[in-house]
């Protein structure tokens, strides 16, 4: 890997211990400059590097920074916790031509606590959960293999997701996918300890894991990809 980067200042974890006891406007303001250095900066830079990694084998999954990274403040309006700062800082990085969680893509984030690493369709809208739903019933035997890979499963473990209790309408209960088909999303994760966040291995670990998902998430997306396909040259569809 040609790509470099020397890790998170060893300010980030003591900055985010400090945010969890104090996680107040107050003290964030004064320590925002803190913040901006030794966290958002290193994050950016991180991106990059990712794209960069990214550019070799999943080149559609090459996000902006300024739209990869998420956000430190809290959206609290429908949540009891209205502290109003992450304790985490993220990154996504969703197919190009999808919107943000309209389909299967990488993320990650980056705590005093852990390296969270995860992949696949999360967050579907209505219409890409249905289509997702179909390509698994037609292609399930591909998909199990996918999932069920040595390698995936020794880093990931099962393949993860809320399901539905009944099958969903349209679908056979009989199908040898239901299992499948009832879930209304598809991803896989895992956790590192924190230790790696402020070492060069950090951008190793991270592009490791996004390859060992990427197949998932191109099975995911390649339904909802082809639907948005059709419907850019169906003047009928592209209408509604």
């Amino acid at each position: 890997m040609a790509t470099r980067f020397a890790g998170f200042p060893a300010e980030m974890p003591e900055f985010f211990e400090g945010l969890e006891k104090n996680n107040n406007r107050e003290w964030f303001q004064e320590r925002k400059s803190v913040f901006e250095m030794n966290i958002k900066a290193p994050m950016t830079e991180l991106v990059e590097c990712i794209n960069q990694e990214l550019a070799k084998f999943a080149p559609d999954h090459i996000n902006d920074p300024k739209k990869a990274i998420y956000r430190i403040y809290r959206d609290t309006r429908f949540s009891k916790d209205k502290t109003p700062y992450k304790t985490h800082i993220g990154a996504i990085f969703p197919h190009r031509n999808l919107e943000k969680h309209g389909g299967g893509g990488h993320y990650f984030h980056v705590s005093r606590k852990e390296l969270m690493m995860a992949g696949g369709a999360y967050m579907p809208g209505k219409e890409e959960l249905l289509a997702i739903r179909k390509h698994i019933a037609e292609h399930h035997e591909r998909f199990r293999k996918i999932i069920g890979r040595k390698k995936v499963r020794d880093a990931f473990g099962e393949l993860q997701g809320e399901a539905l209790v009944r099958p969903p309408k349209g679908f056979d209960a009989e199908h040898p996918a239901i299992d499948l088909i009832k879930q209304k999303q598809w991803y896989v994760y895992v956790s590192r300890g924190p230790e790696l966040a402020t070492t060069p291995e950090l951008l190793k670990e991270i592009v490791k894991h996004f390859q060992l998902m990427q197949e998932l998430i191109d099975f995911l997306n390649e339904p909802v990809v082809a639907r948005k396909r059709s419907a850019r040259k169906d003047p009928v569809r592209r209408g509604r």
